[in-house]
């Protein structure tokens, strides 16, 4: 498997204070964090270089607590964020800590989120690693795909849309 990392974009007619507050605060992660099916509880939030972000993920769904549970994996699970970089309104780097997969040795996953602002427009580009292989690399791209339909919401909640 390739270990370029994952890339997606999104544009959004919005301004870019309410798109990074979606992204740094517990009322805004909690609005769309996790993919259709789960929900989060922030427990911990310190937006800052080493700071963290602990939250539980918590399936909700039926059709996702069958899957937990099919899976071996508990249906809600405690997960842990490191911030390595802030820079306010315009990037967020952390690195994510995968404990949650059986028989697989916990790892980290790095990501990061690029915002820029033109002419209204906020243009995010979210960048990721690959995971461990190629079957749980497309269930994180599905799953980031399903979360940034749920961002797309948060941000029309807001008076926004995609732009």
């Amino acid at each position: 498997m390739t270990t370029k990392r994952i890339r997606m974009e999104r544009s959004y007619r919005a301004p870019v204070e309410d798109v990074w507050d979606l992204w740094t605060t517990k009322a805004g992660i909690e609005s769309w964090w996790g993919p259709d099916g789960f929900r989060v509880e922030v427990k911990k939030l310190e937006v800052r270089p080493g700071g963290e972000l602990l939250y539980d993920m918590i399936a909700a769904g039926a059709e996702q607590i069958a899957f937990m549970k099919r899976s071996g994996m508990p249906i809600s699970h405690p997960a842990s964020i490191r911030f390595t970089e802030v820079e306010r309104h315009r990037r967020l780097a952390y690195v994510h800590l995968a404990d949650f997969i059986p028989g697989v040795a916990p790892y980290d996953i790095a990501t990061t989120v690029e915002l820029s602002t033109s002419g209204g427009v906020v243009r995010m580009v979210l960048s990721f690693d690959p995971m461990h292989d190629e079957l749980w690399t497309n269930r994180a791209v599905q799953g980031w795909e399903m979360e940034l339909g749920k961002l797309d919401l948060a941000v029309a909640a807001r008076g926004g849309s995609r732009g």
